[in-house]
């Protein structure tokens, strides 16, 4: 009985083997080895007749036929249904038709305008840096001069991960990080996405980006600060910008100023975008104050410094014309596909 099961498996993979496009012969193999009237089946039900030494070689054997077949009409099945496809393909194919073109992506509209502001400082020799956006207080706050107490924690609506971990709500703690690793002079820029608790308008989310600089050396002075503004505005927005500086106050940086913009949209002369003033502000800055060198270690006699920073989206709205800020996240093809 073993050379006749090893007779029928050769023939079956045999008639399995020469099928080459009727589904149907398959069905018609299928029920003449493994129907309930089927070659093997018949084979194991005659099983009971047998003595307990053949009844285990044999039923062993004739179920690894069994399921030999049955894995061999499974694969011929996946192969004459990839033919048919294949056929089917080829008379439908028109290959004296032109090709779809691909779509081509585009650069997101912030993705552009930080790519353009990491150029600029790169040109004047700054690093670009990054730093985590869960913060603990200490960098976030108090190593910035605002401790716990101080009245500037007000200006911040912030996210609180637990007790002293935060949501960053500046990169200006990745100065402070770097200040700690590294000695002066130093020459940074440090974008990335910040987070306070603001209702979303056409000029807030609680999601935001921001580019802060740093600048450390000997005998670094305001008027420096000015120049560098200066030159970065006016790479930005074009040649004939104008700024200026008036008086702020940043609880780590003394003196401090807002930078404004002569308005790229009205040339100064007042619309409802810089309310009339002919003036776009846009960033905070000033001269580093001597408790954040103390913070990290720098002699705030040996060393003196600038930091400045703003907002990525207001950078973009003014320089693209746009008027909400909510257009950025809302992934809308119509707004994206202008960039």
């Amino acid at each position: 009985m073993e050379k006749e099961l090893e007779k029928l498996r050769e023939t079956a993979k045999k008639e399995i083997a020469q099928i080459k496009e009727k589904k149907e012969d398959l069905e018609l193999i299928r029920i003449k080895y493994l129907g309930r009237k089927g070659l093997v089946t018949k084979i194991l039900r005659i099983m009971k007749q047998l003595s307990p030494q053949e009844r285990k070689i044999i039923g062993k054997l004739a179920n690894e036929i069994k399921e030999e077949i049955d894995l061999l009409l499974s694969l011929k099945q996946e192969e004459l249904k990839r033919l048919i496809n294949k056929n089917d393909l080829k008379d439908d194919l028109d290959i004296t038709l032109p090709g779809k073109p691909l779509a081509r992506g585009k650069l997101h509209p912030l993705t552009k305008i930080l790519e353009e502001i990491k150029v600029i400082f790169e040109k004047l020799n700054f690093d670009i840096v990054e730093g985590p956006e869960v913060e603990t207080e200490y960098y976030n706050f108090e190593a910035l001069n605002t401790p716990p107490d101080h009245p500037a924690r007000d200006m911040q609506a912030t996210f609180y991960i637990s007790d002293g971990i935060v949501l960053r709500t500046q990169t200006s703690p990745v100065q402070i990080r770097v200040m700690e690793k590294n000695r002066p002079p130093l020459r940074i820029i440090a974008p990335g996405r910040c987070y306070r608790s603001d209702a979303i308008d056409a000029s807030h989310s609680p999601v935001f980006h921001q580019v802060e600089g740093l600048v450390v050396g000997k005998e670094i002075t305001f008027r420096h600060l000015k120049s560098i503004m200066k030159i970065f505005f006016r790479q930005l927005f074009g040649e004939d910008i104008e700024i200026r500086l008036t008086p702020s106050f940043f609880p780590f940086t003394e003196p401090s100023a807002e930078v404004s913009v002569c308005c790229v949209l009205c040339k100064g002369k007042g619309c409802s975008v810089c309310q009339q003033t002919g003036w776009l502000e846009l960033f905070g800055a000033g001269m580093v104050d001597p408790n954040v060198f103390k913070a990290v270690g720098y002699d705030p006699e040996e060393w003196t410094g600038f930091a400045f920073g703003g907002g990525i989206e207001r950078l973009a709205m003014i320089k693209y014309g746009i008027t909400d800020i909510r257009l950025f996240y809302e992934n809308d093809l119509r707004f994206l596909k202008q960039f």
